[in-house]
C-alpha cells in the first residue's frame, strides 16, 4: 500500500506547522473540497463539542482552542513532498484544533487534536485497521517521531479501535502523539491527538466517544 496524499498532507502540517492559506483562499478551496468529496458528512461543532452522526462518534474539543479545519482542507501539500493535492484526494480532514495558532510562539508543545477520513479504496488490500498503520508509521518516522508502542487494539467505551503510539524530542520538550484508526462505511478513519505529556494525550483521547447504535 502506498500512503495517498491526506494522511501524509495533514501529518506534514501538523508537525512541519506550515503556513496556512488566508482566510479568503481558504473558504474558496474549502467549497471546492466539500464538493469533491463526496458523501463524507464533515459534522458540526456544538457547545466545543465536534459532532459526527454519520461515522458515530463525539469529540471534545478543549475550551479556548483554534479550529482550522477549512484551511487544512484548503491547504496545498509541498510539492517536493511528492503527493498529490488533497483536494483531488478521497480523503477529508474532518476536525482540526490546535491550542494556539499553529504559527504562534510557544515554549510547550501545540497540542492538538486530528481527525480524517479516507476511502479504503485508495489503499488496495486494506481489510484491518492494523494494516493502516504501515504507511501511517512511516511517514511519522519521516518527520523524527520514533514508535513508542507497536500498533495494539484500544478500545473507547464499547468501540474497538487500533491505536499507535510516537514520541519525538523537540529540543527540551517531547511531543507525545498517539493516533487511533477503525474502518467505518468504507473508510479509514484516524483520531490522531498531540500533547506534551503522556497524560495529556490520555486526557484528550477521553475526550472521544462512540455513538451506541439503537436496536430496532
Amino acid at each position: 500500500m502506498r500512503i495517498r496524499a491526506a494522511v501524509l498532507w495533514l501529518l506534514l502540517a501538523l508537525v512541519a506547522c506550515q503556513p496556512l492559506l488566508s482566510q479568503r483562499q481558504a473558504s474558496t478551496a474549502a467549497v471546492q473540497k466539500s464538493s469533491a468529496s463526496g458523501s463524507i458528512d464533515p459534522g458540526s461543532i456544538n457547545n466545543g463539542v465536534y459532532r459526527n452522526p454519520w461515522f458515530g462518534f463525539t469529540c471534545k474539543i478543549p475550551s479556548g482552542w483554534v479550529l482550522r479545519t477549512e484551511e487544512m482542507n484548503s491547504q496545498e501539500p509541498d510539492a517536493g513532498a511528492g503527493t498529490q493535492s488533497p483536494r483531488k484526494s478521497s480523503g477529508r480532514v474532518l476536525l482540526a484544533a490546535f491550542s494556539r495558532p499553529p504559527l504562534a510562539h510557544g515554549e510547550d508543545v501545540n497540542s492538538s487534536i486530528l481527525v480524517a477520513a479516507e476511502s479504503t479504496a485508495s489503499y488496495p488490500g486494506l481489510k484491518e485497521a492494523a494494516q493502516y498503520f504501515g504507511p501511517l508509521t512511516e511517514v511519522t518516522k519521516a518527520q523524527g517521531f520514533e514508535v513508542d508502542e507497536e500498533p495494539y487494539e484500544f478500545t473507547v467505551g464499547s468501540k474497538a479501535l487500533v491505536r499507535g503510539d510516537f514520541e519525538k524530542n523537540v529540543g527540551s520538550r517531547v511531543m507525545h502523539q498517539s493516533t487511533l484508526v477503525m474502518l467505518a462505511r468504507g473508510y479509514a478513519v484516524s483520531f490522531t491527538f498531540i500533547g506534551g505529556t503522556e497524560d495529556e494525550v490520555e486526557e484528550l483521547i477521553g475526550g472521544l466517544s462512540f455513538v451506541v447504535a439503537k436496536s430496532r
